[in-house]
């Protein structure tokens, strides 16, 4: 009788020479989700960029629940904007009108693809420019401001000092996110409202309380 020999196995390895699955060590593309408002659960994508990396979502969470009543209606700043993250979630959380600043041209066009996506362009103005260099123009008041600096290059006290050039309403709300090593010196009228840590990162919502007697404000 004749006995049939076993098929050969598989070899799990790929054949010597042959050529690698082109997605193979490829990173996917970065995503976005926004998680309150008008625009929840759109996703969006985000650059592979050096120093690009956006607020988790578990602070944005943490820090729009502290702007729920701050939000609708505000007049916002995002200083070093990267990916836009918080100007577009307070936009999809009804704020007025968001500028968002960003030197990178590649990563600003990245962000105005975004706000085009969203159908956002109507109350989403993106500015092309140096943040510190952008505070040296001319002073529109905003009612709120989030401030993302690099990390570990001296840039938020500086930015602070700038803001109180006529660029915060009265009453303004600040949020400051900066390396946790960090203390930030701001403004002496700016009240430390609330505060979250996430990873090497510390957020920081001030109430600015200008045109008040800073011995009346009480707490925030």
């Amino acid at each position: 009788m004749t006995r049939r020999r076993p098929p050969p196995r598989k070899s799990r390895r790929p054949a010597s020479g042959g050529s690698p699955d082109k997605g193979a060590g490829r990173r996917p593309p970065g995503r976005l989700r926004l998680i309150g408002g008008d625009y929840r659960r759109r996703q969006l994508p985000v650059l592979d960029h050096p120093g690009l990396r956006p607020t988790p979502d578990r602070v944005r969470e943490t820090l729009f629940n502290w702007l729920t009543t701050a939000t609708p209606g505000a007049r916002v700043l995002d200083l070093f904007a990267g990916t836009g993250a918080l100007g577009l979630e307070a936009l999809s959380r009804g704020a007025r009108e968001a500028v968002f600043v960003e030197r990178d041209p590649r990563v600003a066009r990245q962000l105005a693809d975004n706000l085009d996506t969203l159908g956002a362009t109507d109350r989403g103005r993106l500015v092309t420019a140096d943040a510190q260099a952008f505070l040296t123009g001319t002073p529109t008041p905003f009612s709120l401001a989030f401030l993302d600096p690099p990390f570990r290059q001296g840039l938020a006290a500086a930015c602070c000092t700038a803001l109180e050039a006529g660029w915060l309403a009265d009453d303004a709300l600040v949020y400051l996110e900066t390396e946790s090593s960090l203390d930030p010196e701001v403004p002496a009228s700016w009240q430390l409202h609330r505060e979250v840590r996430a990873g090497d990162s510390t957020g920081r919502l001030f109430h600015c309380r200008h045109g008040m007697d800073q011995s009346l404000a009480g707490d925030c």
